[in-house]
């Protein structure tokens, strides 16, 4: 059920301004300055910032306002959003040939967000931090420190969940967006002429004049969009009209406002130059400004924390990361969960990009490519959903393409200028975790492709055994089988070592299906395959984590009663054995044997006791 069915309207919108726009809503902190910095002569003319506030107000209309909130938050399934959201759903209507380059391009996006994972969380902590230098210069020594301070304790307390926290979350960033839209007034109010920024023609006549700057420009303009990205995956949290609306009435005319009030600012006194956002600020509101951005970057950095949790779940599900161990942090809110493992992960590269980078206008070298790269990637696959999924005619769909291709194109290429410069970092570890995940998905979809899954050589076994039963014994025996008419490894093991049969056995398989959930009525399927043998097929979303009590509860109101104490679970651990390979093979069949050795075993992932739990194992090629 989505937010908006829960909560009343307002409350939604002040909820998306907490969970949605923590990373757009603290882009001022940094982005006016970074643009600035390129300008080569170091004071900046009217016509330089002129077109840059112009730049970045048509850069929050043309991508966020009418890319994400009027046409991608279209694309919903099932009320979810996401890259990866998209990707399923761009998939469900295209040929089996071009199936596997929507997959491509999807995992892609993916991987770019992990990137951006990384970057976002340091950048926003460090320009917050950075204030203390407004207010005494002598303090720049302990920006690092302070930064990297609170960062582990944002690590360290996730494992604790966000539940009682995020309670603030929406009035923090509320009072967030009122104070940056007051003191951009407070801005404009030197220099109200800045308004005329709002015309296109000034950005126009800047990237005209600054012919040389141009790509430069651009691609320091994407820090005022980095964070739309989380309109559209954050959607299933809390629905579209409270995103929409919250964007529309808060986020938006708050980040306007500040913009131009710092652009204001700029032009009236070139000294504010070093730290135009804290410079706006009254010097007896300086150190509360320090401590409410700060807060409001911690919030980016957990939404963005968060995010990576949620998309790895969605990946784990969809079967292109190995099982991991996963937390839900709240009896209340599925959504709400913490991966130990992920979570390290992530600490230990955001520590190393710090210490690494060390100030804010350092790290924004490093940022946007995969921002925009995802960015383009979500304008391809929209445009796939339009034609296939909405039926538009294929001019419309065309046009509407080359019309979000011609804004996001031209960012993401000013962006890969930052490549050599430090946006190497954020495409390495995307390009990482894309290898991962084409490692473990290929891999484990060839290995389970020689599962044998053919019903005819099922039913002739099950034959057998009834024609000329083994010892029975009493009880339930459930048998986990990778596809729904497999022979279970196990039940061959057990049969061949053990030499008995329980009085019920059930073969039992756990699909993940395309959608995000599955309603209870179309969970379970049973079919009875002879007097003691039965078929159960439970169907899963990718949203959704598979329970053992819920599928053994379903089975019971369809007439087949047992519980989780009286059933015994009989499971497949797989040795695997590389056959021989040969260079990049053999190390992505290493990967792919690291990986599974070390993944969640069956009995973890679907929530069965430790101690109902019979597992049976054999070697395996690969």
């Amino acid at each position: 059920m989505s937010q908006t069915k829960k909560t009343s309207l307002p409350a939604g919108m002040i909820a998306a301004a907490g969970i949605v726009f923590g990373d757009i809503g603290t882009s001022p902190l940094y982005t006016l300055k970074e643009c600035l910095s390129i300008l080569p002569d170091g004071a900046p003319s009217v016509t330089a910032v002129m077109g840059f506030l112009s730049l970045i107000f048509w850069a929050l209309t043309l991508i966020v306002t009418l890319k994400y909130v009027c046409f991608v938050m279209r694309a919903d399934h099932d009320g979810e959003g996401g890259i990866l959201t998209l990707m399923s759903l761009a998939r469900r209507h295209v040929s089996s040939k071009i199936a596997p380059m929507i997959m491509l391009a999807g995992l892609t996006g993916s991987a770019f967000f992990y990137g951006d994972g990384v970057i976002t969380p340091a950048i926003s902590v460090l320009s917050a931090i950075e204030g203390i230098n407004v207010v005494s210069p002598s303090l720049g020594k302990y920006v690092v420190p302070l930064a990297l301070t609170i960062l582990a304790l944002l690590f360290v307390i996730q494992k604790h969940g966000t539940e009682k926290v995020s309670y603030v979350f929406g009035p923090v960033m509320l009072v967030w967006f009122i104070s940056i839209g007051l003191l951009g007034l407070h801005g404009i109010a030197l220099n109200p002429t800045v308004l005329k920024a709002l015309n296109p023609a000034y950005a126009f006549d800047f990237l005209h004049t600054h012919e040389a700057l141009s790509f430069a420009a651009l691609g320091m303009v994407v820090l005022a969009v980095t964070g739309a990205e989380a309109l559209y995956a954050d959607m299933g949290h809390l629905g579209k009209a409270p995103i929409r609306l919250a964007w529309l009435v808060i986020a938006m005319p708050a980040l306007v406002l500040n913009y131009f009030g710092q652009g204001a600012l700029v032009i009236a006194d070139a000294k504010a130059l070093d730290n135009p956002f804290f410079n706006l600020a009254p010097a007896w509101a300086q150190i509360p400004l320090i401590i409410l951005s700060t807060l409001a970057t911690v919030i980016a950095a957990q939404a963005v924390i968060s995010g990576v949790y949620t998309l790895t779940h969605q990946a784990i599900r969809q079967g292109f990361l190995p099982p991991m161990r996963i937390v839900f942090t709240s009896n209340t809110e599925s959504g709400q969960i913490y991966i130990p493992v992920v979570n390290w992960l992530l600490f230990v590269a955001v520590t190393v990009i710090v210490v690494a980078f060390k100030q804010s206008s350092a790290l924004s070298s490093a940022y946007g490519i995969v921002v925009t790269g995802t960015m383009v990637i979500t304008a391809c696959l929209i445009g796939v959903v339009a034609l296939r999924n909405w039926k538009w005619p294929v001019p419309l769909a065309l046009v509407f393409l080359v019309a979000m291709l011609t804004i996001d194109v031209p960012l993401f290429v000013s962006n890969l200028m930052k490549l050599l410069s430090g946006g190497w970092v954020p495409v390495i570890l995307a390009l990482l975790m894309m290898g991962l995940m084409l490692i473990w998905s290929t891999e484990r979809n060839r290995l389970i492709r020689r599962l044998d899954n053919d019903p005819e050589s099922l039913q002739a076994m099950i034959r057998s055994l009834e024609t000329t039963p083994p010892k029975r014994v009493p009880g339930t025996a459930v048998f986990l089988a990778r596809k729904e008419h497999e022979i279970p490894q196990a039940l061959l093991h057990n049969l061949k070592h053990n030499r008995v049969l329980h009085e019920r056995v059930v073969l039992l398989h756990i699909r993940t299906t395309e959608t995000p959930r599955v309603y209870n009525q179309k969970r379970v399927r049973i079919t009875q395959l002879s007097p003691s043998f039965w078929q159960v097929t439970a169907a899963y979303g990718w949203r959704e984590v598979p329970s053992m009590a819920e599928i053994l509860h379903l089975c019971g109101l369809e007439g087949f009663g047992c519980t989780l104490n009286e059933a015994s679970f009989f499971t497949t651990h797989d040795t695997l054995v590389m056959k021989k390979r040969r260079g990049l093979l053999r190390i992505r069949g290493g990967i792919f044997h690291f990986c599974q050795r070390n993944a969640q075993r069956a009995h973890e992932q679907f929530s069965i006791p430790p101690n109902r739990v019979i597992e049976l194992g054999g070697q395996r090629e690969f």
